[in-house]
């Protein structure tokens, strides 16, 4: 039986918000969390990206402080959510924009990048939700222009991110200052073992949530593996972008450092291209999209970090540059392409050393990427080379089974 945003008990203003939005019913995430976050639970929440999680814990945290300003005013911030980049804190903080726009919930975001003047002028408001990134959040903290003595809901978005960006020490000093009595959710695409210490020292017994692995829409987008040396992979990729009809693409590498490097080698040969990474600023960022989404550029290259929170329609193909860490992120990069009714190409290149990530990533998405080998770069031994790889790979598997 279908459910109904009217079904999981949020009030008119949130209702009609979602109505505007033409949002009819809820997601997997969304219809598990939200009745759990109204009743004022903490929470664990293993959630894909490009699932609705933002919703799943914006609608709740707008619900609560609106009926709490509604009693009792705007008496300081009351609401906490981090994030670990500052794609992802505007992407948040428009969605409070998006289904707060008939409550009386006051918000705005705090990140690096911006003059910190800025976001002090909006913080001197009646300011009821907070999105903010760790180091900027303890920066205007330590100085004495936040005051977290109030907070009573706390959102921790993207923990894995945390993680990998290392925030987690920051994140922590952050719970450190707030109030014994609040509610806590924490979302996280993967939960690794330094995650669940940190859910641990948190949290006691919070209610965990797992949404379904988002099933890729092979439908609309059309998946290809690309077997290369590492040394032939910029080379494969030059002859992909002068060879096939690319209107605009998503080019993901490992490092900010790479992705510089292939921006400036596909404008050398005649590509508009840039790249997008945590060492260029907040504006230099927003700038940087805004042309890709306007086609003054058309080749965007980009880590997976940075990445978070980027939606752009229309773009034809996302490449694969290298495998990503984290299976998660195979399906949050290809979800790119084939948007909103359109067909998209996803390229995935790999060499030899990176089989055994290729398939674990094939066993999480519970499909095989179809292979093409027909290609310049393509050599008998290297196909040698993956067969032997392949071959270790499945023995190491084995013998792994046979100790347990």
């Amino acid at each position: 039986m279908e459910i109904s945003f009217k079904d999981l008990h949020l009030i008119e203003p949130l209702l009609q918000s979602l109505v505007d939005e033409n949002y009819l019913k809820p997601t997997e995430i969304q219809s598990k969390a939200i009745p759990i976050a109204l009743e004022g639970c903490d929470m664990v929440a293993r959630a894909q990206t490009g699932t609705g999680k933002s919703a799943a814990f914006c609608l709740p945290l707008l619900q609560h402080i609106h009926n709490m300003v509604k009693n009792d005013g705007h008496h300081g911030i009351k609401g906490l959510i981090l994030a670990p980049t500052r794609e992802l804190a505007t992407q948040i903080s428009r969605s409070l924009d998006c289904y707060g726009r008939y409550t009386l919930v006051n918000h705005t975001a705090i990140y690096g990048g911006i003059p910190r003047k800025v976001q002090i002028d909006y913080l001197s408001r009646d300011i009821d939700i907070l999105v903010a990134t760790p180091g900027r959040l303890l920066d205007l903290v330590e100085k004495g222009y936040v005051n977290l003595n109030h907070i009573s809901h706390f959102v921790l978005d993207e923990a894995d991110s945390m993680l990998n960006l290392g925030f987690l020490t920051d994140v922590e000093k952050i719970i450190n200052l707030l109030p014994d009595n609040k509610q806590m959710m924490l979302f996280s695409a993967t939960i690794p073992y330094e995650i669940t210490n940190l859910i641990n020292k948190i949290l006691e017994r919070p209610i965990q949530i797992n949404a379904s692995i988002k099933k890729i829409a092979t439908d609309s987008i059309q998946q290809q593996l690309y077997r290369v040396s590492q040394s032939d992979k910029t080379n494969l990729l030059l002859y992909h972008l002068k060879m096939l009809n690319v209107k605009s693409a998503f080019i993901f590498v490992d490092t900010k450092q790479k992705a510089s490097q292939i921006a400036d080698l596909l404008t050398a040969e005649g590509f508009k291209a840039e790249a997008i990474h945590s060492d260029r600023s907040q504006r230099e960022r927003q700038e940087t999209l805004d042309r890709f989404k306007n086609h003054a550029i058309n080749l965007l290259v980009a880590t997976d970090v940075v990445a978070r929170g980027i939606d752009v329609e229309n773009v034809s193909h996302v490449f694969n540059l290298e495998l990503p860490q984290e299976c998660d992120n195979y399906i949050h990069r290809i979800g790119r392409t084939g948007r909103a009714g359109n067909e998209g190409v996803a390229i995935t290149y790999c060499e030899p050393a990176n089989i055994k990530k290729l398939r674990n990533i094939e066993r999480h998405i519970k499909q095989q990427i179809p292979v093409i080998d027909t290609h310049p770069y393509m050599s008998l031994a290297l196909i040698q080379k993956f067969m032997q790889r392949d071959n270790n790979t499945a023995s190491c598997s084995k013998n792994k089974r046979k100790k347990k």
